[in-house]
């Protein structure tokens, strides 16, 4: 008798466990500009501009048995000033002066262009996922305008579902890379020191 109610409460736990959902996750990245830049500017201003293009906040889900209740989002609110802070400081290192606002200045509009997690939405268990991140620049200087798009992707395995800290640094990671590649992109450079 009381091997049978041990069995019967152990497939009981083990049935909640399958049946766990995993609760949403609001990340909080800090993306970090990992390269040595090259100056190439004399201090001129430059119109700094970072903007959230995303139709959402929403990255995707962390997929599992209910995935619609496992959403990840990154704000644009909590996500914008931290790249307005690495783009500002990027432009430092290139050798300008990075301005709100100057008539005439040189201009760079970085726009968040896309964030996306996804997990395989057939699995019971969350295993892997695929990180992306894209930027587009804008620049404008004296009627010259270039574009570019910078993207970066990390797939990750897990033995685990990832937790909130785990998520909140492969997202940051590959909004560095993003970033960092786009300014490695030495024709911004070249467009902005233009006169």
């Amino acid at each position: 008798m009381l091997q049978r109610l041990l069995f019967g409460l152990i497939a009981v736990a083990s049935l909640s466990l399958v049946g766990c959902a995993h609760s949403p996750q609001q990340l909080s990245p800090q993306p970090k500009l990992n390269a040595q830049l090259a100056p190439v500017g004399q201090g001129q201003q430059v119109v700094v501009k970072v903007v959230d293009g995303r139709p959402s906040p929403s990255l995707g889900t962390r997929g599992g048995l209910y995935p619609e209740t496992s959403t990840i989002s990154v704000s644009g609110n909590d996500v914008v000033p931290k790249l307005q802070a690495q783009a500002e400081a990027a432009v430092r290192l290139l050798g300008f002066t990075p301005t709100a606002n100057a008539y005439n200045a040189p201009q760079l509009t970085i726009t968040l262009a896309e964030l996306k997690y996804q997990s395989p939405k057939d699995k019971m268990y969350v295993t892997e996922a695929t990180i992306g991140a894209t930027f587009r620049a804008d620049v404008a200087n004296a009627g010259r305008r270039y574009s570019g798009r910078y993207g970066a992707s990390l797939d990750q395995r897990f033995g685990m579902a990832p937790n909130q800290e785990t998520n909140t640094k492969l997202v940051g990671d590959v909004l560095s890379d993003a970033l960092t590649r786009l300014f490695k992109d030495q024709t911004i450079g070249q467009v902005l020191s233009e006169r």
